[in-house]
């Protein structure tokens, strides 16, 4: 692995019932990055993250997170060792309040908000109050999870994520569902998160793609087509072709 890099999957397969999802995939994330992840329905993204996080074991291949090899571990023990997924359907308590929800996580992790904010919090109340600021639930903190609005729901989730002190963060299409304006919030949570944790997003939204992506990979068939920034990846005539139509990333 070289210096500056978080993961690191070469070589990764996963088949099922004959079915290749990813063949020799090879993909390297430096820490602190946003990388987004994007393609065709099938193009094997999804199995991409099940495959960081534990949930699916790969019939080949190794994957190292911050120099170890975690290609055999668990599910629960990569999450230990500060890999959070967010999947297409948010999981959170919705009888409890926004604010409830956040503490369960805190007590997961202890100190967990001197490592998200980097900075000394002079009560664990005041690092909940940082952490709703942060994903713009500020003003619903005493609210029931489950009178949230799709988009808030979606936000709180990803706060769920950095009470626990994820330093890698995985994400299934977070914008799923959304009106314009949760998405532009959205994109703005995850601009401000850059740096400080390493973000992996699977989107088919282009538009918030562009807004967001240090790097952008384009899978298809299971392994990588094309990679770099979005102006490259938008003109690489193989990209069109497979994915995004002669129309370009505007009409993807």
């Amino acid at each position: 692995m070289q210096d500056g890099q978080i993961l690191e999957l070469r070589g990764i397969a996963v088949e099922f019932s004959g079915f290749k999802a990813v063949s020799g995939l090879d993909l390297s994330i430096a820490r602190g990055e946003l990388r987004c992840l994007i393609g065709p329905n099938g193009a094997g993204k999804t199995t991409a993250l099940d495959v960081i996080c534990g949930k699916v074991k790969s019939s080949a291949g190794r994957i190292t997170l911050k120099g170890e090899d975690i290609t055999r571990l668990p599910e629960y023990k990569i999450a230990r060792r500060g890999v959070g997924r967010k999947f297409q359907v948010p999981s959170i308590f919705r009888d409890l309040t926004v604010r409830d929800n956040l503490e369960v996580a805190y007590c997961k992790q202890l100190g967990v908000f001197a490592n998200v904010f980097r900075f000394r919090r002079s009560a664990e109340s005041d690092g909940l109050e940082k952490l709703g600021e942060l994903v713009g639930l500020e003003d619903v903190l005493d609210q029931p999870a489950g009178y949230l609005s799709h988009g808030q729901t979606q936000w709180l989730e990803i706060a769920l994520l950095l009470a626990q002190d994820s330093e890698l963060i995985l994400l299934d299409e977070p914008t799923a569902g959304m009106t314009v304006q949760e998405t532009m919030h959205t994109a703005k949570i995850f601009n401000s998160l850059k740096g400080r944790h390493t973000l992996v997003v699977v989107e088919h939204d282009m538009a918030f793609v562009r807004e967001i992506s240090d790097i952008i990979t384009v899978m298809h068939q299971g392994k990588v087509l094309a990679e770099g920034k979005a102006s490259a990846v938008q003109s690489d005539p193989l990209v069109r072709e497979a994915y995004l139509g002669s129309g370009g990333m505007a009409h993807a």
